[in-house]
């Protein structure tokens, strides 16, 4: 029986491009006890996979705040106890950062990852005891089968299946009324779809008897998903959810009739549960991390050429939205 941690430790749309590479490997090995290693904020993804036996999470970020803390310390050391109780027969570091192959080296076992030519940050591959080339040109999600097929010795066979499996539970605020999830915040602000874009697609969609729901992480997220359902005064026109976790967010996102948004995670996360998902890239190229889908999934704009609200729209009818 092959015991295997996967350390991929954050972002988000970068541990969901992961998933795929964990389906391929329980398909080669299906007795393979998996385990991962991500940021605590993250923690819910790996367990929506059934093939991850534990998650590990880590605070590297949040720590870093406090390095001298006693808080700190205490829960360096309880994470370092958790990362070595088990020796596993290889240490896959799918991030290829420094940070990511430290993780790696303190755990039991082989190390294996990209290598110079293949890291994100090169000297990450000196961690290494075993060093697999994987072109920059691929993307990520390729990158990632390909380097788990090399480092475990099989052969890529079958489609690229997330593997993940959403909880059945009601999300209560979400109604019975068929809605689309419109995913408008992301991490930079040149990464941001007009506002009046989103009223005028919005407008359409309920047009088609379709409600929109605007999602929000911070604060400043909630203010703009605030603004874009107030300009739909009907109590029953725009939903603007409560804060979600991010299982809570899998759920929401499962049910949607489709899924549009900027370059985010959450987007990636859509696809991830097989939802038609359109996702607008204005100041990124999708080549490379754009969303892909079993179902669904089509990639509009890049650096500095936002797809029109009419690009999108079709792209919404395409998907089927009416």
């Amino acid at each position: 029986m092959q015991k295997i941690l996967i350390v991929r430790l954050s972002s988000m749309g970068d541990v969901i491009h992961q998933m795929p590479a964990i389906t391929d490997l329980v398909r080669a090995f299906p007795d393979a006890v998996i385990d991962w290693v991500v940021e605590e904020g993250f923690a819910e993804l790996p367990r929506l996979h059934p093939a991850i036996r534990r998650v590990i999470p880590v605070a590297l970020r949040r720590w870093r705040k406090a390095p001298l803390a006693a808080s700190t310390r205490a829960e360096w050391a309880k994470f370092k106890t958790e990362l070595r109780a088990c020796r596993y027969d290889l240490i896959l570091d799918a991030q290829g950062l420094l940070k990511s192959a430290a993780v790696a080296r303190m755990t039991c076992g082989p190390v294996a990852g990209f290598d110079r030519n293949s890291c994100r940050e090169p000297l990450a591959s000196f961690a290494y005891h075993r060093r697999y080339p994987i072109a920059k040109s691929l993307h990520a999600i390729e990158r990632n089968r390909r380097l788990t097929a090399a480092a475990n010795g099989y052969s890529l066979r079958g489609e690229m299946d997330y593997g993940l499996k959403v909880p059945l539970q009601n999300l209560s605020w979400l109604g019975d009324a068929p809605y689309v999830v419109l995913l408008t915040a992301t991490s930079r602000a040149d990464k941001e779809w007009p506002e009046s874009h989103w009223i005028e697609l919005a407008q359409r969609c309920i047009a088609e008897g379709v409600r929109p729901v605007f999602p929000w992480g911070s604060d400043a997220e909630l203010q703009r998903a605030q603004r874009l359902a107030a300009a739909f005064p009907s109590a029953t026109s725009a939903i603007v959810p409560p804060k979600l976790s991010l299982t809570d967010a899998a759920v929401m996102l499962a049910g949607s009739r489709i899924v549009v948004g900027v370059d985010t995670g959450l987007a990636h996360l859509a696809a991830a549960v097989a939802v038609p998902v359109v996702a607008i890239f204005c100041a990124s190229e999708p080549e490379l991390t754009g969303v892909r889908s079993a179902t669904f999934a089509l990639n509009l704009g890049g650096n500095g050429k936002p797809p029109s609200v009419d690009q999108v729209w079709d792209a919404l009818v395409s998907g089927r939205l009416p």
